[in-house]
């Protein structure tokens, strides 16, 4: 029976062995969207396994398991722990979270996520959050859109960016936004550029780093022994956290050695090389042309704090 697109999820078969998926265990879908992962992992899953799948966006619920084994978690994944401590988990075998934006964001343009069509400047990922692009557009200061635009979409010229947007004030819908944009702009680079405006002001308008450091931080106390995190990442800033976490065992990526020279990490990376898509998966699904599966597997639980 054929489904409506709502998410193709990336690396999916990667991502799966990734986990090492125990019949009786318990794991996490933080990002469950369309729930193409979730059902992959509750495949492997026996009777006594148990699958909670989380998403920050309501809109996820109509594609809820209909399943005895699955738990639909409305939340940010930045609050994880609280969440599972609610649903009576203290620990999992599994965390699983891909990262970006769907599919199904980009097709509901109402949402502002894109600028391939004109909307409302609204850009966020949990419809019952107050804060939008709109509020940031035209509330930031010079300096502070500034620093958006330079440190979440690198954009070189973010101050002449973010001049150019203070100027146009007030603004109301992405094409008012494009139109205060592209004269700074190269022709050849317009979409790229473009595509990098947006990235930024959805990573600040959603708080993505930030919840992004905070799920990192919980895993540790999270997952048991052998138990495997799988991130899949779309852009530089969230790979290089992940990345330097799962290397140092800390979100600062500070790497302490013990007397012999040892990296002291409560992990063990099982795949030192990124894993990136086939050919033949980005000819079936573009968007994880920029995916990247980073896992590893937790050797030493840290003391557990309250």
């Amino acid at each position: 029976m054929e489904q409506n697109i709502y998410h193709i999820p990336a690396l999916l078969s990667e991502t799966i062995a990734g986990l090492a998926i125990k019949s009786d265990g318990i794991y996490v879908d933080v990002t469950f969207g369309g729930g193409g992962h979730s059902r992959a992992i509750l495949e492997h899953l026996g009777p006594q396994g148990r699958l909670v799948g989380m998403d920050q966006d309501m809109d996820a619920w109509a594609n809820r398991l209909m399943d005895d084994r699955f738990t639909f978690a409305h939340g940010n994944f930045a609050y994880l722990k609280n969440f599972l401590r609610y649903y009576g988990i203290d620990t999992v075998d599994g965390i699983l979270a891909d990262l970006g934006v769907s599919f199904h964001h980009f097709d509901e343009v109402e949402r502002g996520f894109t600028f391939r069509a004109d909307a409302p400047l609204d850009m966020r990922m949990n419809r019952n959050a107050s804060f939008t692009a709109r509020e940031l557009l035209n509330t930031y200061d010079e300096d502070r859109l500034a620093d958006v635009l330079f440190l979440y979409g690198e954009l070189r010229q973010s101050r002449r960016l973010a001049a150019a947007i203070v100027k146009a004030r007030p603004l109301s819908t992405t094409g008012q936004l494009v139109d205060a944009v592209r004269p700074l702009l190269k022709a050849s680079q317009e979409k790229k550029e473009l595509s990098m405006v947006f990235q930024a002001l959805r990573i600040e308008v959603n708080g993505e780093l930030d919840a992004l450091r905070k799920l990192l931080s919980q895993s540790t106390q999270l997952l048991n022994p052998g138990g495997r995190l799988a991130i899949i990442t779309y852009h530089s800033l969230e790979d290089r956290l992940v990345k330097n976490f799962m290397r140092a065992g800390n979100i600062e990526g500070r790497v302490e050695k013990d007397f012999y020279g040892r990296v002291n990490t409560p992990w063990r990376i099982v795949n030192n090389k990124v894993i990136a898509p086939s050919e033949e998966e980005i000819a079936r699904n573009p968007r994880s042309r920029s995916a990247k599966l980073r896992v590893a597997e937790l050797i030493a639980q840290p003391s557990r704090q309250s």
